[in-house]
Parts: structure tokens; C-alpha cells; sequence
């Protein structure tokens, strides 16, 4: 089943796939964090040291997240983030695992989990969207995508 939604002005299916489906489609990483909420230890996963321009795409569903001008350097081991790539890109879900109160970031196209999003990052958000390195695709010199891509 497929419900439609709006990404920067475009609407795009929504993607649905059974565990099987994933499995086939992604490594064990990628399954382990965007499918099972899992998360990768700091400064192994991809990207957390990127510094080329280009965009970061969902993993699951190539959906853009971010680009490279709104990351920064949070010494954490993870790549992180100042701004989605466009408002309806991710949701924010509430996360009481581990025995805290989070924020959970998931992709608003195929549900895949990202990471979490804290209030300690620079203006000029103060967010700090702390990603999972295998939940994204790096596309070298990527733009964002914006509503005169409408009709493309």
C-alpha cells in the first residue's frame, strides 16, 4: 500500500516493503539501524568525517535528508546536521528507550530510522541532528530539491 506525500513541493509515493524486502535491499548494517532502530558505534559508521559537498539521501528509499552545508562537526562520531533538507523530510518521533526521553528521527518517506535530534547545535537552529552514518547515501554535488523541480 502506498499513501502519497509532499516533499519539497513534489509529492512522492510513499514506500512500503515487507522485512523481506528490506533484507534483500539492504546490508546487515543498514537493516540493523533503519529497520530495527539500531545504531552504529561513534566514528565507524559512513560519513561522520564527509566534508565534500553534495547531498545525504535516505538510505532505504533515496528520499533527500540533508546537505553538506548544514552539517557540522559535533565530536560525537556521528554525522550531524543543523537542517533537514526541507520540513517534511523527516518526523520526529518521542523515544523512551534506554531510560531517556528523546527524540527519534525518522525518514517522513519510508518510515527508516535515522537517528535523534538534540537542542545543543549552532545557530542557526540550536538543533543537532545526530545521524546514522548507514542510514544515508552520499551524492557527490547533489542540490536539494525545491519546488521548481515540480514537472521535471
Amino acid at each position: 500500500m502506498t499513501n502519497d506525500t509532499t516533499h519539497g513541493g513534489n509529492h512522492v509515493p510513499k514506500v512500503r516493503k515487507s522485512t523481506a524486502e528490506w533484507m534483500d535491499q539492504l546490508t546487515p548494517e543498514q537493516f540493523y539501524v533503519t529497520r530495527q532502530s539500531g545504531t552504529e558505534r561513534p566514528f565507524t559508521g559512513p560519513h561522520w568525517d564527509n566534508r565534500l559537498i553534495g547531498r545525504y539521501d535516505c538510505v532505504c528509499c533515496d528520499a533527500p535528508l540533508f546537505m553538506s552545508d548544514t552539517k557540522f562537526d559535533a565530536g560525537c562520531g556521528w554525522p550531524s546536521f543543523f537542517r533537514s533538507v526541507h520540513d517534511d523530510a523527516i518526523r520526529e518521533l518521542e523515544d523512551t528507550s534506554h531510560g531517556m526521553i528523546r527524540t527519534e528521527i525518522r525518514c517522513n518517506n519510508c518510515d527508516a530510522h535515522l537517528g535523534h535530534v538534540f537542542p545543543d547545535g549552532p545557530p542557526p537552529t540550536g538543533l543537532r541532528y545526530c545521524m546514522n552514518g548507514h542510514a544515508m547515501n552520499f551524492v557527490h554535488g547533489g542540490r536539494a530539491p525545491s519546488t521548481s523541480d515540480e514537472g521535471e
